[in-house]
């Protein structure tokens, strides 16, 4: 590696050279353990570069970046369909597990794939490249290992130093590593350089909060009247953290007794980041070179934005103890911008894992946008609402109360308690309007409405069985033929699909869909099918999309109508409009809608950050709602300028800087405070039925039943939302079909119905547990 010396100096040394090296022609091939049913080695580019890249802003931090190479012409056809994967993006750290091979006398770079699949590696051949090129490639892969490792400068190594991030094929690792833990590699000092041993990333920074002993909740306020805790100096924790941005705001911390916010006075705003440039970020406020708190930048902080009132609040939930809301209210707009595009930045970073860079600059407005608060105009011709947003830091306060003076509408009677040591898993309603299906282990429990329409009554149990007799646990179920079948996934049998008669309450069809192709998700084929006699329906893959029709013979999936990604889309969720147009989300985040199976998705949405766990559309594609853990991401399809305004994203591509504005609905923190939990949503669904205007949407989390007027959202209004607490936690819920005032709430050992008049605006009494929420009882509980 010597003969490289004074080549990697020359371009090592110097920090604005962003690229370190590059090999300008390869292949990008995914492999896979041989036991697969899949391809054991697919090609993922066909023509590509691999280039080793500094991470901008990080110190210390490179990557491997493999660049797909397009033949003439091909670009442009895929820039009309917006549906492109021009990179992938790795950061170079020896957890890669990077070796180097051949395969046919050609050399291969090997590393692997730390986002899918356990034993599965990414391979970068090489054709033409000469041993040279090869091996000083390989040797900046170890420098860049080094540097992320120590922390330190590769400059004057010793190539002995090297020798740790040598590797070989996956055999060859495990023999590695077992041998390296009898003894640990070191890497070898010079006189002029000692590498100083690796790291513990995690135990630094539990010493260094250990040594502060900060109170999430002061003894008394932090800075009131100019009257300052005393709290050990924040140097402990700022010598080893970088800043990413500060700024003068008012602290607010929410008061159970006074139910409102309450002014701690002014402190020194911060995100920080360790130095040692881990995916990590901290929310902090500082006062009199005293740190005041320090929480975790997460998605559970369920973060709230006014640019109204110029202000961020969020809950801190920690392991022991009652959740609090805090809040900063900056003094200038421009302040306020900064300290958003900030954290926004931070909590992508932290999902991801990955540097804010490797999004492409429509992608990051994109992201920031999601938290713009202006209105949605949708609805002109309606009266305003007399609930203003942002008129006070406690907006719902006044309307709670009134709302507690209402005479209270009769409860909702109980469906028939389940009993057995399984729990209700999953509930769907019928097309029907008076039936609903849960699943309960490897049962189907069917009910149905009472005659008098005020609530449901238990009808039968059916055992799930293959038609072999083989009991299994269903991943998923949807209702087919007007209720008459239900379609059942089987998690041990990926391939195939199962189809119930629900008369006979028994399985009498299997249907093989494919040999290589698994079904994650299935979905009818329009919103409105499953109250008709239509055979085909829709399913999804972790990275297919297919019609499955059950009349053909042989395999179910339908070849004329499928679409399958090289990339590993995670998808999660797929859902259709009543022309059969579709939505469907993915664990990464991101969203895409088609026009009709078979083509690349006209519209390419990027991820927020959050993985979506349930998605649900409009019968006339206008609106999308996706769920994630801890909100709803409304998205309106509608394309408002350029070539195609007017049309839907299903039909057209957006135009590449006037993508849609995605709006959270979330709970607010002082509501998350109060019922002392983390937010954890169901699948969010709008009420649906044939020529019905979808006017609500509704969802759950923990014991507790939540509905958004969907009216009211459209005219920006994202506020207001009514709640209602049940005795046992909430697993999911929906509409009757074609009512939009009964809910079927399936609960976990329960199933009832509710009246949507029966959810109130939220408040302490409604939301709290009982004797929880005395302010005296949180102040002195330590953080």
């Amino acid at each position: 590696m010597n003969i490289f010396r004074s080549l990697i100096g020359k371009v090592w040394q110097d920090p604005n050279a962003e690229e370190v090296v590059k090999i300008s022609s390869g292949q990008l091939y995914l492999l896979r353990p041989d036991q697969q049913i899949r391809t054991a080695r697919e090609c993922i580019y066909n023509e590509a570069i691999a280039t080793i890249r500094r991470v901008p802003s990080v110190e210390h931090n490179f990557q491997l970046v493999v660049t797909r190479v397009y033949e003439e012409g091909d670009e442009e056809l895929l820039e009309d369909e917006d549906e492109t994967d021009e990179e992938r993006v790795f950061l170079i750290g020896e957890e890669l597990d990077f070796y180097t091979s051949e395969n046919d006398g050609d050399p291969t770079f090997v590393w692997r794939d730390l986002q899918g699949d356990p034993d599965e590696f990414f391979e970068f051949t090489a054709p033409g490249c000469n041993e040279p090129t090869r091996a000083f490639f390989e040797t900046c892969m170890y420098r860049a290992m080094y540097e992320r490792k120590y922390r330190q400068s590769a400059d004057n190594l010793p190539d002995s130093a090297l020798e740790e991030f040598i590797r070989g094929p996956p055999q060859t690792q495990k023999k590695h590593k077992k041998s390296a833990s009898k003894k640990k590699a070191v890497p070898a000092s010079t006189s002029k350089q000692t590498a100083p041993a690796p790291v513990d990333e995690t135990a630094e920074l539990e010493a260094a909060m250990d040594s502060l002993k900060v109170d999430e909740h002061p003894k008394s306020p932090p800075a009131v009247k100019g009257k300052a805790v005393e709290h050990e100096s924040s140097a402990a924790v700022l010598d080893n953290m970088n800043e990413l941005v500060s700024a003068e705001a008012e602290l607010y911390h929410w008061d159970w007794d006074k139910e409102e916010f309450d002014n701690q006075g002014i402190v020194t705003a911060r995100i920080l980041q360790p130095k040692s440039g881990i995916y990590v970020f901290y929310l902090a406020a500082e006062v009199n070179g005293r740190l005041l708190l320090q929480h975790q930048i997460k998605t559970e902080m369920n973060q709230r934005w006014s640019p109204t009132m110029s202000s961020l609040t969020w809950n801190n939930i920690p392991e022991h103890g009652n959740a609090t809301s805090w809040l900063y209210r900056f003094p200038t707009e421009d302040s306020f911008a900064a300290f958003q595009e900030k954290f926004m930045k931070a909590l992508w970073e932290t999902v991801y894992q990955a540097p804010w860079e490797k999004m492409k600059v429509d992608e990051q407005q994109y992201v920031l946008h999601s938290n713009d608060d202006i209105d949605m105009v949708d609805v002109q011709d309606e009266e305003e609402d007399e609930y203003e947003v942002g008129a006070a830091l406690d907006p719902d306060q006044e309307a709670s109360d009134e709302s507690e003076t209402e005479e209270e509408e009769e409860e909702e009677e109980s469906g028939p308690s389940m009993t057995g040591r399984d729990r209700n898993e999953q509930l769907t309603v019928g097309y029907k309007g008076d039936k609903a299906f849960i699943v309960r282990g490897k049962n189907i429990g069917i009910f149905v409405e009472s005659q008098d329409g005020r609530n449901i009554k238990y009808r039968h149990t059916s055992q799930v069985k293959t038609p072999k007799g083989a009991e299994f646990k269903p991943r998923q179920i949807m209702l087919h033929n007007q209720d008459a079948q239900i379609i059942i996934s089987n998690p041990t049998e990926p391939n195939k699909l199962y189809s119930m008669d629900v008369e006979r309450g028994q399985i009498v069809d299997e249907w093989k869909i494919h040999d290589d192709i698994e079904v994650g998700n299935i979905a009818p084929d329009n919103k409105f099918a499953g109250a008709t006699h239509e055979s085909t329906f829709v399913g999804a893959s972790h990275n297919a999309l297919f019609r499955v029709d059950p009349r053909v013979s042989g395999n179910k999936l339908v070849d004329s109508q499928f679409k399958q990604y090289v990339s590993k889309n995670k998808f999660s969720g797929v859902t259709t409009t009543a022309s059969g147009k579709l939505a469907v989300a993915s664990e990464k985040g991101d969203i895409r809608l088609f026009d009709t199976i078979g083509k690349n998705a006209k519209t390419a949405l990027p991820p927020l950050g959050d993985p979506i766990v349930g998605i649900d559309v409009t019968a006339d594609g206008r609106w999308i709602v996706a769920t994630t853990k801890t909100y709803l991401l409304l998205i309106d399809t509608l394309i408002g300028e350029g070539r195609y305004a007017g049309q839907l994203g299903f039909d057209r591509s957006f135009p590449a800087t006037a993508k849609p504005i995605p709006r959270r609905l979330q709970l607010r923190p002082e509501h998350v405070a109060y019922m002392n939990s983390d937010v954890n949503f169901s699948p969010a669904k709008f009420n649906v039925g044939e020529g019905q205007e979808e006017n609500a949407i509704v969802t759950s989390t923990g014991q507790f039943v939540i509905a958004w007027d969907f009216k009211k959202v459209k005219k920006g209004n994202l506020n207001q939302y009514e709640i209602k607490k049940f005795e046992d936690h909430v697993v999911q819920d929906n509409f009757r079909f074609g009512d939009d005032k009964e809910i079927i709430v399936a609960l976990a050992n329960n199933i009832v119905q509710t009246n949507k008049k029966n959810l109130k605006r939220p408040t302490r009494q409604s939301l709290a547990p009982p004797g929880a929420g005395s302010y005296n009882s949180i102040v002195n509980t330590p953080y």
